[in-house]
C-alpha cells in the first residue's frame, strides 16, 4: 500500500509489506547523490523528500549544534543523512543529522559499521508532516543515546533510558542550554543567518560551563 503526504516543508511517500531485500534493492537502485531520505521500519518504508521549510530547519539546526560543539571544546564526527542500518533488526534510517561527540574518537578517520560501533550519540529528525514510522522506538532500537525531533514549532529532546526514550526539558549533552534558545535562533535566522550565527556564537561562548 502507497500513501503520498504533501506540504510546503516535505512529500513522503510510504510503502508497506516490504521485505529487507526490497529496501535494500530500493536503496540501492537509488543515486548516491539524492535529496530523498529513506526510513526502513520492519517491512515499513517511507521515502521523504524534503522541501524549503524542512531544509531551513535540518540546516540551522545542525549549525545551532555545530556551535555548541566547537564552542565548548568537544570533538565532532558529522553523518548527515549517511544511512544507519541494522540487518539484524530489520531497520535502516537516513537521520536529518546524526553526529558522533563523546564516542568521536571511536570512529574518527574510518567507515562506520554499526555491528561493531556504536551508535551515533545523537539523532537530529525534522518532520514537518505526520511520519508512519514510529521513530522513537526505531532509534530506540538502534541504541541512539539521544534524540532531537522538531515539527517546525517544538524543539523535543528525548534520552534513552533502559531501551526507551524519556523526553527531556533540556539537552543531556548541554543541560546548560534552554529550549528558547533554538527558537530564537531559528527565528533570527529566517530574518538574517549570518547575524544569528554571530549572536549565538557569542551567547555560548558567555554561558558556556
Amino acid at each position: 500500500m502507497k500513501t503520498l503526504t504533501t506540504t510546503t516543508g516535505e512529500q513522503r511517500v510510504t510503502l508497506h509489506g516490504l521485505t529487507w531485500q526490497q529496501y535494500q534493492e530500493i536503496l540501492n537502485a537509488l543515486p548516491q547523490t539524492r535529496a530523498a531520505h529513506l526510513i526502513f521500519d520492519c517491512g515499513t518504508l517511507e521515502i521523504t523528500m524534503p522541501l524549503e521549510e524542512h531544509e531551513f530547519a535540518s540546516e540551522l539546526i545542525g549549525l545551532f549544534l555545530r556551535i555548541l560543539v566547537v564552542e565548548t571544546g568537544l570533538r565532532l564526527r558529522s553523518l548527515r543523512s549517511t544511512t544507519l542500518w541494522r540487518p539484524d533488526l530489520k531497520r535502516g534510517a537516513e537521520p536529518d543529522n546524526a553526529y558522533y561527540i563523546y564516542h568521536q574518537p571511536q570512529v574518527a578517520g574510518r567507515s562506520i559499521d554499526l555491528s561493531i560501533d556504536p551508535p551515533p550519540d545523537l539523532v537530529i529528525e525534522v518532520d514537518m508532516t505526520h511520519t508512519d514510522i514510529d521513530k522513537n522506538q526505531l532509534y530506540a532500537a538502534l541504541g541512539v543515546p539521544e534524540l532531537w525531533r522538531y515539527n517546525g514549532r517544538e524543539w523535543q529532546i528525548f534520552q534513552l533510558w533502559d531501551g526507551c526514550y524519556q523526553g527531556c526539558d533540556r539537552s543531556p549533552l548541554f543541560p546548560w542550554v534552554p529550549k528558547e534558545c533554538l527558537y530564537r535562533f531559528l527565528a533570527e535566522a529566517k530574518m538574517d543567518e549570518v547575524e544569528a550565527e554571530k549572536n549565538w556564537r557569542r551567547w555560548v561562548q558567555e554561558q558556556r560551563p
